[in-house]
């Protein structure tokens, strides 16, 4: 097997145009692309960087991933199992069901006026209907940004005014869990927001989800709401599809960014399509009888590549869940596996972590059998987690595909393939097809053999993104400026004798809570806007369940005490400017923050003082007040 994979990826990397050409002829193009499947440039020194694949090449993602299949009959094969929060509430879309649903929303859009290259706001959970409206804006051409519904009013009015929507397609409310979330208060409190800032929504399409909250009591303004139901149905169940360029913008995905604005990832269509559709055939060795369960939200790129498009482009049955994986209990994920018959599993090491510390009896009462293969995605797994994965959830059976790759790169970079080689509890092992990883160090230059430094990528592959929506300076800057002729991950790395990658984590201002990226300047600024709050310095911790927590010093205005009511308010200001699942973890009360005398605060030493490693605080002579690190030990467990 892996003379088998050397082979195929020394092709891949010596003659890509090939390659990835042939693998492209599998789909359905309108019009072939032109003379150059890939044309880039990834040096800075040499002009703007821009990466281009099969353009000229005419195609959809959505007819590719519906009517293709529908054609090649699989009209009648199951395209997605539905499991409602609650245990017994379900559903199942067939292809042919899920492209009539698809073509009826298409078409309501349309009447709407959206029109091709226009963005549409998704704000929904894990309903079907969030798959759906994916595929409606790829069928019409249309530019989806799905945020995820634990996002606050005010992050979701940041999008809506960076990317100015025609629509937000949103609903009344969701339980996860045992808890209601109201969504379309949050949504209205987003569209007054932003029309207070210039950008105002002229239609919101509201699916009605009666389990959580009846239509009755929800907030309504006419003339601009519509509910799902009322019109979807009375539009026709075909849509002629929109042909665009592999070089169309196919969706917009806003990751967090070091400074405070996140920054929206453009990711185009044809490249996008190939890389997808191949990562998840081979990383998963995916067959046509395979039952698929990701369990990641389409708020985030895996729900992207990995729920929708991946799985879809190749015909697979894909599992969409709407509650919390431990509700009603711990033992909820593998009463999905049983009642499904899942065949291929693939989840965060957040989530492995904390059903692990719940015990194995919640595992082991399933049976699990039909498992074949698990994957981990959003972070490093540690190597304990790991074991436990393979050792129970997959009783020593099941191979884990341990896959690096970001919201940036659109599919897998690093992953094992199933069963190819030999696996290292917590390592990313060897690159996919096409991608070059490198490892530099400081001043760039690349290291070969054993070594550790920073992740690299040298050359395009096709499901890289092409730029950040309206800033294409802080694209090159942020990715291509740090390392000259690479493109940067922001991740750490080391690689063994025998080339296996193992993944540090980020080396820049950002944290990897449960898989999601935050910036530490965006809970900064979230904090210090808190009127008794003067300073605030964000750092990362290990966690034992998310990977990372998130550890806040905070300095307060002068006269104004510490107290566990400012510091319940100041997690509660984060989680309303951003979300719940970005708020701190621990706020430590901070009289000063450590500085150079030039002003920059010293976030290597608050990092030793969070982790309490002491000892590791290193030189404190150039602080402009050395004094500062005592009073922060002191106060660390106030």
């Amino acid at each position: 097997m892996l003379s088998g994979y050397l082979k195929m990826y020394k092709r891949s990397i010596e003659d890509p145009a090939g390659f990835w050409s042939e693998i492209a002829s599998e789909f359905y193009w309108k019009q072939r692309w032109g003379d150059k499947v890939c044309d880039e440039n990834f040096d800075v020194r040499k002009g703007n960087i821009k990466i281009e694949w099969f353009k000229g090449g005419i195609t959809n993602i959505c007819y590719n991933c519906l009517d293709r299949n529908v054609e090649a009959g699989l009209g009648d094969k199951v395209a997605v199992y539905w499991e409602g929060n609650e245990p017994g509430l379900d559903g199942t879309l067939t292809y042919t069901q899920l492209l009539q649903q698809v073509c009826q929303l298409a078409n309501y859009l349309k009447d709407i006026g959206v029109k091709k290259g226009d963005a549409v706001i998704i704000y929904l959970p894990m309903l079907m209907e969030l798959p759906i409206a994916m595929l409606a804006c790829a069928r019409i051409g249309a530019v989806h940004s799905v945020v995820f519904a634990g996002f606050s009013a005010e992050a979701l009015s940041q999008r809506i005014i960076d990317c100015k929507p025609k629509v937000v397609i949103t609903c009344n409310a969701v339980k996860r869990g045992s808890k209601p979330i109201y969504l379309k208060d949050i949504v209205d409190a987003a569209i007054n927001d932003s029309s207070q800032n210039g950008v105002s929504i002229d239609k919101c399409l509201v699916y009605e989800n009666p389990l959580a909250m009846k239509r009755v009591d929800t907030k309504w303004k006419e003339g601009r709401d519509i509910w799902w139901q009322d019109v979807i149905h009375q539009y026709p169940t075909t849509c002629p599809v929109e042909w665009v360029d592999a070089e169309d913008p196919l969706f917009l995905l806003y990751t967090s960014g070091s400074t405070g604005k996140p920054k929206g990832v453009l990711h185009t269509t044809g490249g996008y399509m190939v890389y997808t559709a191949t990562t998840f055939k081979y990383a998963f060795d995916y067959k046509p009888h395979d039952i698929y369960w990701c369990t990641a939200d389409c708020g985030w790129i895996t729900g992207h590549s990995y729920v929708t498009y991946g799985p879809m482009l190749n015909g697979a049955s894909v599992i969409v869940y709407e509650g919390a994986p431990n509700y009603p209990d711990a033992g909820r994920c593998w009463d999905i596996v049983d009642k499904y018959k899942v065949t291929i599993f693939y989840t965060a090491p957040t989530l492995v972590r904390s059903l692990m510390r719940d015990g194995d009896t919640f595992v082991t009462r399933y049976s699990r059998k039909s498992l074949r293969v698990l994957g981990s995605v959003g972070e490093p797994i540690n190597p304990s987690a790991w074991r436990w994965f393979y050792n129970v959830v997959g009783d020593s059976r099941c191979p884990i595909s341990d896959t690096w790759w970001q919201t940036e790169t659109g599919g897998f970079m690093i992953t094992p393939l199933p069963g190819a080689w030999p696996q290292k509890p917590g390592s990313a092992t060897l690159p996919f097809f096409g991608v070059q990883p490198v490892i530099v160090d400081e001043k760039g230059v690349e290291i070969e053999g054993e070594c550790n430094g920073y992740l690299c990528v040298k050359k395009s592959w096709p499901g890289a993104f092409r730029t950040l929506y309206g800033d294409h300076e802080r694209y090159e800057t942020t990715y291509f400026k740090p390392f000259s002729g690479y493109y940067f991950s922001g991740d750490g790395c080391s690689r063994d004798k025998d080339g296996y990658h193992w993944l540090t984590g980020r080396v820049d201002d950002v944290i990897n809570v449960s898989g999601h990226r935050i910036g530490t300047a965006e809970v900064e600024s979230a904090l210090v806007s808190h009127p008794q709050c003067a300073e605030a310095a964000v750092v990362g911790v290990e966690h034992e369940v998310k990977g990372q927590g998130i550890y806040a010093f905070v300095t307060v205005v002068d006269g104004v005490p510490y107290s566990e009511e400012l510091r319940k308010d100041l997690v509660l200001t984060v989680r309303k400017q951003i979300g719940a699942f970005a708020a701190p973890d621990k706020i430590h009360w901070a009289p000063g923050l450590p500085k150079t005398r030039s002003g920059k605060i010293m976030r290597r030493i608050l990092r030793k003082i969070a982790s309490r490693q002491l000892d590791e605080l290193g030189d404190t002579s150039t602080l402009s007040d050395p004094n500062v690190v005592n009073q922060l030990i002191e106060l660390a467990d106030s």
